[in-house]
């Protein structure tokens, strides 16, 4: 006997009550569709809460183990529920109510109690809240807790490391309140620009500058950085715009959790003639190079 809601939420029918949940959530992360921009993706996710409904019933899921896709006239999960969307049919949330509360559709049999508790017909309010929040450049990088203002309340968030303009995070309860319930907040990130930085992938560029002594001669010049102070040591003849590395001060990847690099770029200072000794302006008219 074909048992397609199962094949909904990807697991088998000897599926474990903790199994059950553990894929409705997966699934439901991955097709929300405050989440999940595909066409098809707030369809997917009515299917997914429709069938962990059914599932995570006791009551229900015996009632459809007995009778599986029967129910559905022989089709699966998936057919059933595109065959009622749109033009003008009743809401999926409404036909299975009505199979569960009795109402027929495959042969009249009896499922006791209505789809949702009750045999209800309103839908449950969506508590959700979605807003933009600005990150400090520092925070999107070095990771940190943020103040966030949202519903009239304030409260402190945690921001991960190396997190970028239009990520999504979700803050768990911090939603509308009803009835008990609480919905979640998703927030869409916005980093904040920084006049020293420039972020290239999970790289960071920052621009020091540096004397002409220091490019000529060679020395060890001081550069503070998001973290701490460190010493560079510049070598003789450094190029203007010539890149230093130093390895793992970078923008932390979330996904392979290992930090890019941060170049230091050389902004050589030239000093002004009208501040240098007369003798040595002679002699650099005299020996400079013209070309």
């Amino acid at each position: 006997m074909a048992k397609s809601l199962y094949e909904t939420l990807e697991i088998t029918e000897s599926a474990t009550e903790a199994e059950i949940k553990k894929a409705y959530r997966k699934l439901a992360r991955k097709y929300h569709p405050d989440i999940n921009k595909e066409p098809t993706a707030e369809d997917k996710f009515k299917e997914i809460n429709a069938a962990y409904e059914i599932l995570s019933d006791k009551d229900k899921k015996a009632q459809y183990d007995r009778v599986g896709d029967n129910m559905f006239g022989g089709q699966n999960f998936h057919d059933f529920s595109r065959s009622h969307r749109g033009a003008g049919n009743a809401d999926l949330d409404e036909i299975l109510r009505s199979m569960f509360s009795g109402g027929g559709g495959f042969g009249g049999a009896n499922f006791g109690s209505g789809f949702g508790g009750g045999g209800s017909s309103h839908k449950q309010p969506n508590l959700d809240i979605e807003t933009n929040v600005t990150v400090p450049f520092v925070v999107s990088i070095l990771g940190g807790s943020h103040s966030v203002s949202v519903n009239g309340e304030r409260f402190d968030i945690k921001i991960p490391a190396g997190i970028k303009s239009g990520e999504k995070m979700r803050v768990k309860g911090k939603g509308h309140a009803q009835g008990g319930r609480a919905g979640d907040l998703f927030l869409k990130i916005t980093v904040a620009s920084n006049p020293e930085y420039v972020r290239e992938e999970d790289d960071l560029v920052k621009n020091f500058d540096a004397p002409l002594y220091a490019a000529l001669f060679g020395e060890k010049v001081t550069i503070a950085t998001l973290e701490k102070e460190i010493k560079l040591n510049i070598p003789a003849n450094t190029k203007n715009g010539q890149r230093f590395r130093v390895k793992g001060m970078g923008a932390m990847n979330r996904k392979t959790n290992l930090r890019g690099d941060l170049y230091l770029r050389a902004n050589i200072v030239l000093p002004k003639v009208e501040d240098l000794d007369e003798e040595l302006v002679k002699v650099m008219k005299e020996k400079l190079p013209k070309e």
